[in-house]
């Protein structure tokens, strides 16, 4: 089985959109309009019909500066395509490519008008494929996706930006926004759901460095949101989720000088696992924020593991720690790597290929070290298939309290991906069998439509605060999914 660095950093978004700030670069993207708060919604075209009306179609092309690609139009495979091949066979009603905030709404209004289920996309890597919604309208942001650095150090980035994008423009500025790892994933989904990556135990996730967000929401207003502005839906945005709350077009973001980075990776021989888990539990626990870890556990007869990551400074001091876990674990790898990196190089060295993938994955939230780490290793021992991805929270993840942002898991020690390539029944047994044993949490950038009790697994205690927020901006259910929060 081959997994991506991607998929073993487990830093993917949920591929549902957003957006912020009122720059230059955004009233560009809107043509003449002026952004305030002010804008209201667009009165309902006229031609709007029922679904499945081409009229209606037709009204919302002429409307729009992007493109409307319809099932019969050539592109139309192109355009309705996700990250994952299992969604390919999708159909949605129409793609609209939209050119301007002023397009996201006009595509509001008509989901609403005539309703028509509507989700909007950056990157397309939403697990459940809800990005891609059968008989819907898919707003794709792809073009919003400029990257302004302004001279105070943040940074506008369009909604339709992926990380790749994101990573040169800042590196290119000399600053650093913490985010995931693969270079396709949306900055949207990723922002939306937090923000795991491999900068986070330094900097924190990527929803805390948001300062303000622009949003469309379901009555076809764009909002300015900030936690002076809106500061309810502010909240909701940072982890509450994709696709539950309008479509944010635009994002502004504090970021940080870019640092030096040195990327590490030991890989243990097969039988080690509990043990090293044991060490690495610890010692990730005790570290300062300048370390970043992963163990990613593969399943086998017995699984074997490896452990990489970060550490913002140079190789001399890494060394020392590292020294520090392999005496503790009592298991000497069989390799070990070590690179001092720029951040633009670091970033690239983690987000590996780009290449579609067929996967299912699910999580588990690690509250706290293991008494007996075999608890975690043993559900993979034989299994065929299945990869743990146990990424490490804590440090400036944890200078937060869990209500302070939607985002709930704070006080953590790790993030759980369970990972397969071709056994979704499989990874789901081992989701159930971990939840025993680490308790129901999972984190929403890793949605299964099959989770036990989502809500409160994804949400926690702030479940019925998010249900409130999205009562208030769309009471009548346009943003409407399986996993919307008004349905956990």
């Amino acid at each position: 089985m081959t997994v991506s660095r991607r998929t073993v950093l487990g830093a993917l978004g949920a591929g549902l959109a957003t957006l912020s700030g009122c720059t230059e670069a955004i009233r560009a993207d809107l043509g003449s309009r002026e952004v305030s708060e002010s804008t209201g919604p667009l009165a309902p075209p006229s031609t709007v019909q029922p679904a499945g009306s081409s009229k209606g179609w037709s009204g919302l092309r002429d409307a729009l500066e992007g493109r409307l690609v319809l099932p019969a139009d050539s592109g139309y495979a192109a355009a309705k395509r996700a990250f994952n091949p299992q969604f390919d066979t999708r159909k949605p009603a129409a793609i609209a490519q939209v050119a301007s905030a002023s397009d996201v709404q006009r595509c509001v209004e008509h989901a609403r008008s005539a309703d028509v289920p509507v989700a909007a996309r950056c990157g397309g890597h939403s697990y459940p494929g809800y990005s891609t919604p059968a008989r819907g309208l898919i707003i794709d942001l792809g073009r919003l996706r400029h990257v302004t650095v302004r001279d105070d150090g943040t940074a506008v980035i369009g909604a339709g930006a992926r990380l790749g994008d994101v990573y040169a423009a800042l590196a290119a500025r000399g600053r650093c926004l913490p985010a995931g790892s693969c270079p396709t994933v949306g900055i949207s989904g990723l922002t939306l759901g937090g923000g795991i990556g491999v900068l986070s135990r330094q900097y924190g996730l990527t929803c805390d460095q948001l300062v303000s967000a622009r949003v469309v929401t379901a009555d076809g207003t764009y909002r300015s949101v900030s936690d002076q502005r809106h500061a309810d839906l502010f909240w909701a945005l940072r982890g509450g989720g994709g696709g539950n709350f309008g479509v944010v077009t635009h994002f502004t973001f504090h970021t940080v000088a870019a640092p030096r980075v040195t990327i590490f990776s030991l890989r243990f021989p097969p039988g080690s696992t509990p043990a090293v888990l044991g060490a690495w539990q610890e010692w990730v626990r005790s570290a300062s924020n300048q370390l970043w870890s992963n163990l990613v556990v593969t399943s086998g007869s017995p699984p074997s593991c490896r452990v990489g990551g970060t550490f913002v400074g140079g190789a001399g001091p890494l060394q020392t720690l590292l020294d520090r876990l392999v005496r503790a674990a009592g298991a000497t790898p069989s390799t070990r790597v070590v690179g001092e990196k720029s951040y633009l190089e670091a970033m690239r060295y983690f987000a590996g290929t780009a290449t579609r993938e067929r996967f299912f994955g699910t999580s588990r939230i690690m509250q706290r070290p293991l008494a007996d780490p075999a608890q975690l290793v043993d559900p993979v021992d034989g299994q065929p298939g299945v990869v743990l991805i146990v990424d490490a929270l804590g440090g400036k993840v944890a200078a937060h309290q869990p209500s302070d942002t939607a985002f709930p898991h704070r006080s953590a020690l790790a993030t759980v991906q369970i990972y397969t390539q071709t056994h979704a029944d499989t990874a789901r047994a081992v989701r159930d069998e971990l939840g025993a044993v680490l308790g129901g949490h999972g984190y929403v950038n890793y949605l299964d439509r099959t989770m036990p009790s989502w809500g409160k697994a994804y949400y926690g205690r702030n479940l019925p605060r998010l249900r409130t927020v999205g009562q208030r901006y769309d009471p009548d259910g346009v943003f409407d999914f399986a996993q919307n929060v008004s349905r956990a």
